[in-house]
């Protein structure tokens, strides 16, 4: 395939996140926005003026009056699964933010459809990018850490009511899911992603203060396969605004924590061994206008990079799952009061509720 192909993108969903899309893909030669759609017409309107592209209230319009390669699907999560397998039965490949379903099997069946149809599933984890996160990655892969005994994320965020009236399917179990599952579901990913396999998970869950069908705060302890223990600790609550989105690693040889509001810098690198890597440390932070970070556009350097057969997937649809089955698995322990097992047997993995 011609490194100098342009892939065309067409976008589902111009809420909150469309513009961390919009700005990826205007920055990446080799990109091109093509149409977008939203159930809103002033939303949709708006989207598509601002960015020059044709713009429609209905997905399926949209995929059939677009001509384009990618769909990115950035609707509410319960959306994901039947907006990805449309797209993928059109032959497109399928771009999908977090979390990409909200029930193991819309996963699967999102996973399969693009398995059958012969087209990338990439799953947008973009704090994994972050050059702080990265740095981290690179020290357990270096085994600067040791044994790892504990790892903690914490997400003390504040959504206020405001926040789920302006879309009734916020703060839903039928196209959202709570805290965990939305807020903070990177931070769930880069937990497991970065410490390993989780064997089972203790959780308790409350909705304190909002008006919603979910949790707008929660705590869980995960055992991970390798022995280790592991927290995260997540609110919608903090007041007045967003204080803190973190990663702290214990080990044997080292000590590390990723702060800031969205793990956006190195707070603490303390390791027995000196490493080139840590005089990267100063030069990682960076000052995010909000919690979405500057991921996206790695992210889609990489889908270009993979359409082009020059990359592996970052994060492809079965990465994706990972996160979203021990978001299911702190559900159920919250639930039925008792430790869960990973992998989920399949009656949890079917929805939320």
């Amino acid at each position: 395939m011609s490194a100098e192909k342009i892939f065309r993108i067409a976008l589902a969903g111009c809420g909150r996140i469309s513009e961390s899309h919009f700005e990826a893909i205007r920055r990446i030669d080799g990109l091109q926005l093509a149409g977008v759609c939203d159930v809103i017409e002033e939303r949709a309107r708006a989207a598509g003026e601002k960015n020059s592209v044709p713009w429609f209230r209905s997905y399926s319009d949209m995929l059939a009056g677009v001509e384009c390669e990618v769909v990115a699907i950035a609707t509410p999560s319960g959306l994901h699964p039947a907006q990805g397998v449309l797209a993928a039965s059109a032959g497109k490949h399928v771009v999908t933010e977090k979390p990409m379903a909200i029930s193991l099997t819309g996963a699967d069946e999102l996973v399969r459809a693009c398995d059958d149809a012969g087209v990338h599933l990439f799953v947008v984890k973009q704090n994994r990018l972050n050059a702080p996160v990265q740095l981290m990655k690179r020290a357990i892969d270096k085994g600067r850490f040791g044994r790892i005994y504990l790892a903690n994320c914490t997400v003390r965020w504040s959504r206020p009511q405001e926040y789920y009236d302006q879309a009734p399917w916020r703060g839903t179990w039928e196209f959202d899911g709570g805290a965990f599952m939305n807020q903070a579901s990177h931070y769930v990913d880069l937990i497991q992603w970065l410490i390993g396999p989780v064997e089972s998970v203790v959780a308790k869950t409350a909705t304190l203060a909002r008006k919603i069908e979910t949790e707008d705060t929660g705590v869980a302890v995960l055992k991970f396969r390798s022995g280790a223990l592991g927290t995260i600790e997540v609110t919608m609550l903090t007041y007045p605004r967003n204080l803190e989105g973190s990663l702290t690693i214990l080990g044997e040889r080292g000590t590390a924590k990723i702060g800031g509001t969205a793990v956006n810098k190195i707070e603490h690198w303390t390791f027995d061994t000196p490493d080139p890597d840590d005089a990267l440390v100063a030069g990682a932070a960076t000052n995010p206008p909000n919690v979405y970070g500057f991921g996206h556009e790695g992210y889609y350097r990489n889908v270009l990079a993979v359409l082009r057969g020059e990359a592996n997937p970052e994060t492809d649809g079965r990465a994706g799952r990972k996160s979203l089955e021990l978001i299911l698995g702190i559900y159920e322990s919250a639930k039925t009061g008792r430790e869960v097992a990973l992998p989920l047997r399949a009656s949890v993995a079917t929805a939320l509720t």
